[in-house]
């Protein structure tokens, strides 16, 4: 049997006439870049995550670079985040000539641990930047209680918790901003690159707005330094179509979900499968399903033989990459994050995987198990 690690043909096929019609509307008005669908793909990802406002960009990386830059974080700054996440949310900061300043994950959910972030706080602190890794959300009440505090700003890293919620309240609404991405393999993905940024806040939100077109809000006048990062009308089309199956999707990727709970469970594995666990008052959306195994690269290899797709977020935590040296960590700096990198393998959970692939999958699991 073969079970890729995602299908998005499976997905494509039953909205293909509605998305190709809303390509061809696009072609047909020949506007591109910005304007009408953009504008109304914004407004209804700002009611669907519950801000006043949702700001269109070019993809999620930029979405934190834009966030940040609103935010006023400069050369010489310090941002508090994690090690082990994507390039992107450290490579933002850097990008600014601000210095990430690493904490450590908890050792369940993978998200930031609040209890190390105030020991982190220096005078040249300007922002915290949590990641809702895999599609959970990090503990943001103790986060913005700090922040608070502290008079500092919280920028969610949300790009892969696109629906996650936390005491009823949607990622994207729970810090001062909301960064999401739209990558294809996300929960919502569209046919390319793509972003966008969440707030409550009118300041950022036009600072935002202005400093994805080059700093502008008068065309050929340039308030400040921005860059170009627009979302265009092609990647708003294809994603409003799919915004109104998201939900659906997202109660597929739950349900299975909780038939590995009870796959692994009745195969006896729960001794060498650490399945990912949902925090209180979380809704998991579960961008990744990651669990924590014994020999995980023998297992991909064993799988990858099996026919079955799975991937490794994250190998290697950000402070320990070549492009970092310079800021002074080492192996053992973060050791819940290094160990982390050594045993996640995540498997196949999109919301059309079929109940035989899903047994299949943990089928081979065990056999594994067995011959070791």
């Amino acid at each position: 049997m073969n079970v890729p690690l995602l299908d998005l043909k499976a997905q494509f096929r039953p909205l293909r006439a509605e998305i190709i019609e809303a390509i061809q509307i696009v072609c047909d008005e020949q506007g591109f870049i910005l304007g009408p669908r953009v504008a109304a793909f914004e407004e209804s990802v700002a009611r669907y995550i519950g801000t006043r406002y949702a700001i269109g960009c070019a993809s999620g990386s930029d979405a934190l670079l834009l966030s940040l830059m609103a935010a006023g974080v400069k050369a010489g700054d310090e941002v508090i985040t994690v090690p082990f996440t994507f390039f992107a949310t450290a490579g933002s900061i850097s990008r600014l000539g601000a210095k990430p300043v690493f904490v450590d994950i908890q050792p369940d959910t993978f998200n930031i641990d609040p209890d190390q972030i105030e020991r982190a706080i220096t005078p040249r602190t300007k922002a915290i930047i949590p990641v809702h890794l895999f599609g959970q959300c990090a503990d943001m009440a103790a986060i913005d209680d700090i922040a608070k505090r502290k008079k500092i700003r919280v920028i969610e890293d949300a790009c892969q918790a696109i629906g996650a919620a936390q005491q009823g309240k949607r990622a994207g609404v729970l810090g001062d901003a909301g960064c999401f991405s739209f990558f294809p393999t996300k929960n919502l993905g569209g046919f390319g690159d793509g972003g966008i940024i969440t707030t409550n806040d009118n300041t950022l939100a036009d600072s935002m707005a202005m400093l994805r077109v080059h700093g502008s809000q008068v065309r050929y006048l340039h308030e400040t330094v921005g860059i170009n990062s627009r979302l265009d009308a092609m990647q708003a089309a294809i994603l409003q179509v799919k915004l109104k199956y998201l939900d659906q999707w997202t109660e597929g990727r739950r349900r299975n979900a909780e038939r590995y709970q009870t796959l692994f469970t009745e195969a006896k594995l729960l001794d060498r499968v650490i399945l990912p666990p949902t925090a209180h008052e979380n809704f998991h959306v579960y961008n990744q399903y990651t669990v924590r195994v014994p020999q995980r690269d023998e297992l991909r290899n064993f799988l990858k033989d099996s026919g079955v797709g799975s991937e490794v977020y994250y190998p290697l935590p950000m402070h320990l990459q070549n492009c970092y040296q310079d800021l002074g960590y080492r192996k053992g700096s973060f050791p819940l994050s290094e160990r982390a990198a050594e045993e996640v393998l995540s498997l196949p959970i999109y919301a059309e995987l079929t109940k035989e692939q899903q047994a299949y999958v943990v089928e081979r699991i065990a056999e594994y198990y067995r011959r070791a």
